[in-house]
């Protein structure tokens, strides 16, 4: 009968050892991560940007969490004993690869080498998220990242109501909600943060005790408040991602002008009658809104969703879409709508994108941030094309 040490020399003799050198090199150079430690030893320590999946689990979960099978993967545990049957399992699922880290990460940290002690989550989070974590793209550093990340709802109406509510399920740390007005019942058509019961109080209160019920895990910040040139600047610094919902152009165009100055992305979303439409303006990265839109229309070309109406599920498709692209921004995750403009028209259910591109004669960018004055659009009251 083979013993352990026969075992352990079997499946030595047949995959690529690397010692801790070559190890930083590979790493340096792009390779993989790979820790098959139990969580516990994770917790107390690991390489920056490890995969982390315990051997017991390998089989269950590799194939999930790192796609690529030709890809270059450093495997350890805590001395070079489980990385190396680890290594022999991966092969035998057809990961061409990887290569077992001698000595582990007791070896790794003893030389001096790069070694944190990585954020977690607590056993609740690990439940709450677990199909997030299940992704790859995600997982728990990803998950993390949500945790920490601050965005601002701008109104908390037919396009924030699904928005927050998606972001605050998703486990972003901090929404921020600004609106000034009372929840009426002719908003319960399409506003699904509100609810009948709390018809009169102030939008921002109902939102905050809606996403806070969803999950506690939230901070829900209020700001009860009309934006304008005297506040907005305070209100927006400090957010990683803004969430616009106005239902006017001054708002739209004050925003933008703040946001290009200091290079906040915002994902826009618009909506009217059976249509709609969503953009993420990066200023650091493309087009923003008044490159779209360099000049407001007319009052009477831009009737509001009160005037024109609007089907009461569209909102709920827009802002669904803008809360995925800000996820996407703030994950770095896949291709966010950047100089591009996604249109949907509910009635043939027809989706198109288009491109948009920088105007070169557009002064406010973020190039010119020292130079963005702040104010607002004189003149013009007209609604804009959200509900």
């Amino acid at each position: 009968m083979a013993t352990f040490r026969d075992l352990l020399a079997a499946a030595k003799a047949s995959i690529t050892e690397i010692d801790t050198d070559v190890a930083s090199e590979k790493i340096a150079a792009g390779a993989l991560i790979l820790d098959v430690r139990e969580p516990d030893e994770y917790e107390e320590g690991a390489i920056p940007g490890a995969v982390h999946i315990p051997r017991g689990h390998l089989e269950a979960q590799i194939e999930g969490r790192i796609v690529d099978k030709n890809a270059p993967i450093v495997v350890y545990c805590a001395g070079g004993v489980r990385s190396a049957f680890a290594v022999q399992t991966m092969q035998e699922l057809g990961y061409s690869n990887a290569m077992s880290m001698e000595g582990g990460f007791g070896r790794w940290k003893d030389q001096g080498r790069n070694w944190k002690q990585p954020a977690a989550l607590t056993s609740e989070q690990n439940n709450r998220y677990k199909r997030h974590l299940l992704l790859p793209e995600v997982g728990t550093e990803g998950q993390l990242k949500l945790l920490d990340a601050k965005v601002l709802m701008l109104g908390a109406g037919g396009l924030g109501s699904p928005a927050a509510l998606y972001l605050a399920a998703a486990g972003v740390g901090t929404i921020g909600v600004v609106d000034m007005d009372d929840v009426d019942a002719s908003n319960l058509q399409r506003q699904i943060l509100h609810n009948i019961d709390r018809i009169g109080d102030r939008k921002v209160d109902s939102a905050k005790k809606t996403l806070v019920e969803l999950n506690p895990d939230v901070n829900v910040v209020t700001y009860d408040t009309r934006l304008d040139a005297t506040n907005i600047m305070d209100i927006i610094s400090g957010y990683d991602v803004i969430v616009d919902g106005a239902d006017n152009f001054p708002s739209r165009y004050l925003l933008n002008d703040a946001s290009v100055k200091l290079g906040t992305p915002v994902v826009h979303g618009s909506i009217f009658r059976f249509e709609g439409m969503v953009s993420v303006f990066h200023p650091l990265e493309g087009p923003t809104y008044r490159d779209m839109v360099p000049e407001p229309p007319p009052a009477e070309l831009a009737p509001s969703c009160a005037e024109a109406g609007v089907l009461g599920v569209l909102p709920g498709i827009i802002g669904s879409i803008q809360a995925l692209e800000t996820i996407k921004v703030i994950l770095g995750l896949g291709d966010p709508l950047i100089g591009r403009i996604l249109t949907v028209d509910t009635t043939d259910m027809e989706f198109r994108v288009l491109n948009l591109k920088a105007n070169p004669d557009n002064p406010v960018t973020h190039a010119n941030a020292d130079r963005i004055e702040i104010k607002e659009l004189d003149g013009l009251c007209a609604p804009g094309l959200t509900g």
